[in-house]
This record gives structure tokens, sequence and C-alpha cells, in this order.
């Protein structure tokens, strides 16, 4: 494991603005130990802005240790293995405070991952913690679970659930439906999956991102000779995927990222190929998606960021009426915008972000039609594509600066999450009615 480079407390400004890991220490030991988006700026605010907590032994500190990350997700990594290898005494002390977490991984034959705070001596449990910032944690778990799906039910039921739809589970309830069993070889290649799927998320929290990077090439060749085409392309896109978030340098933002929304608005209006200035002003951007299962309970969602911050007192939520039974996403989202419409007394948005490719788009511009100064974006899911009205070809993402393709990533997946909690509550409504 790295080890830390100290400096004397007065040297704070010798200190990188990088992500990474940082320790307090007095004359003999290290204290205290904390991630950072901006190592420089973080601890600084220990001595000016110094909490309750940090009053108990900031007076103390005489050396500052500095260990810097290629991204936010390996400063979480890194802070949960040092405090664990230092048992720094002012993180320990407070372990048992419910800001901690601990993530489980089960032995079983398809593991289960889930989150915990007081973690039990079982021997058929891996855990791996502990970690301070819970929300970061889930966020590194969700990214995650896009590449290696795994299962997180309490019990494997015995319907296939939204987890399977989107793609996030190996989906060992599959195997126990009539289907499932007349599959010659499903079980043992499903219990592998799982299996490997969760072996490499444990690795990655244990610091070994290069470990599983090396095995997963490694895997891909072997297909290709093989000439199993279609699993190394799978394999492929599981590398560029978890490349790109472990080399992130902006994974987890939260309020402050976005206190500077002038630079913010100017970005979006060069994207949106429009002059930089007030008359363009980008306040108010209105998010919609739709969820729906075989087009049965569908729900539609609009979700509100003022100047770059959710307000949940803004959203507003859709059952779809016209379409039930018929699995059609485009004409769901024309009958929510055309609801939406209808509230006169509702703000008019500066900025539409729709979740969906050119026909999306398209049905958003015919529903704005009235307004031309409407601005229109839809962000195509399988490649991060982004349709802009008035543009011919689409956007990679992953083209933009940081903070925009992340702003766009976090306002879509806030309008997915929002009509996805609405369609599980029209489901289970309809379950248990």
């Amino acid at each position: 494991m790295k080890r830390f480079k100290f400096i004397i407390k007065n040297k704070i400004s010798k200190l990188p603005g990088t992500p990474g890991v940082y320790a307090l220490k007095d004359k003999k030991e290290i204290l205290y130990i904390g991630k950072a988006s901006n190592l420089k700026e973080r601890v600084k605010n220990h001595f000016q802005q110094p909490t309750y907590r940090d009053n108990l032994f900031i007076n103390k500190i005489q050396k500052i240790g500095f260990l810097k990350a290629d991204s936010e997700i390996e400063a979480l990594i890194l802070e949960a293995n040092l405090i664990k290898k230092y048992q720094s005494k002012f993180n320990i002390s407070w372990k048992d405070d419910k800001n901690y977490f601990y993530i489980a991984f089960t032995g079983e034959d398809f593991p289960k991952v889930f989150l915990t705070h007081q973690p039990k001596n079982l021997s058929f449990i891996n855990y791996v913690g502990p970690f301070v910032d819970g929300n970061a944690l889930k966020q590194t778990l969700k990214l995650l679970r896009k590449i290696f799906p795994f299962r997180s039910c309490q019990k494997i039921p015995k319907k296939l659930c939204l987890w399977y739809e989107l793609k996030r589970c190996p989906a060992p309830c599959l195997l126990k439906s009539s289907l499932g069993k007349q599959i010659p070889g499903e079980l043992e290649k499903t219990k592998k999956e799982s299996q490997k799927n969760v072996k490499n998320i444990l690795k990655i929290f244990q610091g070994k991102k290069k470990q599983v990077l090396d095995n997963l090439k490694k895997e891909m060749k072997d297909s290709s000779r093989g000439q199993n085409f279609e699993k190394a392309a799978k394999i492929r896109d599981q590398i560029k995927y978890l490349e790109r978030i472990l080399s992130h340098k902006i994974i987890f933002e939260n309020q402050k990222d976005f206190v500077n929304w002038e630079l913010i608005q100017e970005k979006i209006q060069k994207v949106l190929n429009l002059p930089v200035g007030g008359q363009n002003k980008i306040f108010r951007i209105e998010a919609y998606d739709v969820s729906n299962f075989q087009g049965k309970e569908a729900t539609g969602s609009m979700i509100v960021f003022i100047k770059g911050r959710s307000d949940k007192n803004l959203y507003r939520r859709f059952k779809i009426k016209l379409y039930e039974g018929k699995p059609n996403d485009v004409a769901m989202l024309k009958e929510v915008l055309s609801r939406r419409l209808k509230h006169k007394e509702w703000p008019c948005p500066d900025l539409i972000l729709i979740d969906g490719g050119k026909a999306q788009l398209n049905v958003a511009l015919n529903e704005f039609k009235n307004n031309k100064e409407m601005k229109v974006l839809a962000l195509a899911k399988k490649k991060n594509e982004l349709f802009i009205k008035g543009r011919k070809n689409p956007i990679f993402l992953r083209n933009l600066s940081p903070d925009i393709s992340n702003l766009i990533l976090r306002i879509r997946d806030e309008a997915h999450r929002f009509a996805i909690i609405y369609h599980r509550k029209l489901r289970e409504k309809k379950l248990f009615s």
C-alpha cells in the first residue's frame, strides 16, 4: 500500500489541489484520515473552519500527510483501506457512528452485495470498510453495478424484478422459471458470472483495480483467440467503462460544485451554439423520463434543477393514461410533455433534457413548437450521445468538459430514478390490491 508524504502544518499551500487522501498527525501518530476532491482546500477547512469534532484534535496536529489519487473513487477506496491499516484514533472512535458504512459480500452460489453500518462476525460474509462518505460509496456501487451486475435482494424471488430489466443483476431468479430450467448449463453459467462479478467488485474496493483490468484484458484476448467474439466484445466494453470511471476526476458532485453557475451556463451555451450572454440565460432545467414494464404501470417524471441544484419541491410525476399496456416510450413521452404544457402556472424551463435519442428529441420539439426559443437536448443511453436542437449529428458526452458531462448525467439519472420509484409504487399497489 502507498505511504503518506508528510509536510509541516504551516505549509498547507504546498498540498496539491487534486483528489486524494490526507492524514493529520501529532508528534507520534496519525489521529485522523480523510479523503478530498481537492486536498489543499479540504485540509485548509479543518484549520480555518473547524467542526466540533475537529476541535477535539486540531490543536495537536503538527504534520499533514497526503497521497494523490487518480480519481475520487480511488480516494474513497484509499481512505477506507488506510483507516483500517493505521487505526487512526479519531476515525476509529467514531466507527459506530451511523455515518460509517461497510460493503458486505456474501459467499453464496449467487452472492449478494449490500451496505451495512455494523458488520457481524460471520464466516460466509466478506466486509470492506469503514467508508465515511455514504453517498459517494452508493454512487460508486451504482456505477460498478453497470459493469459487474450483482444480486441485492434479501431472498431470490420467484419472478423477475426491475434490476433484471435494467441489466444490473445476473437474475438467478430466472433459473427458477420453467424457461430457465429448460436451458442446458444456464445454472452453472449464471453462478460463475455472479461469483466473478462480485469477486471483481471486492478486488476493486481492496485497491486491486490493476489486477481486475489485467484479468479482463487477458480474458478478452482468450475469447478472441477462441473466436468467441460476442464475449470478447462484451469484455471490451466492460474494460472501457471501468477505465473511464476509475480515472474520472469528478464522480461525486454536490451542491458546492455548481456555485460558479455563470461559468457552467457559458459552457452550456457554447454546447448549444448560442451566443454567450444574459439573453440566453439557463436558469431552470427540466428533465423527463418514462418508466414501464412491457407497457404496464407506465409512469413519467419531470424533475427540475435550478442553477445546477435539484429542487425536489418542483418535481412532478405522471401516470400514463393513453398507452397503458402498449410499450411505446416515444408515445408515452409525448403524453407527459403534452400534460406538462397544460400547466401554465408552472414556470417555463430555459432548457429541457429528454432521456432518449432523435425520436424523443423530435417529439419534444414538436410539443414545444410554439416556443421557438426553447432549448432541447436528448441523451441516448447506449453510447451517451447528446442530440441537440438544430444540430445534424449528436455529440458524445465524453467529448464535453467533465463538469458539463457530469451535470447532464446527474440530471438524466435523477429523472430516471424519480420515474422508476413511482413505477415501482404502482406495481406494488397493483400486486397487493
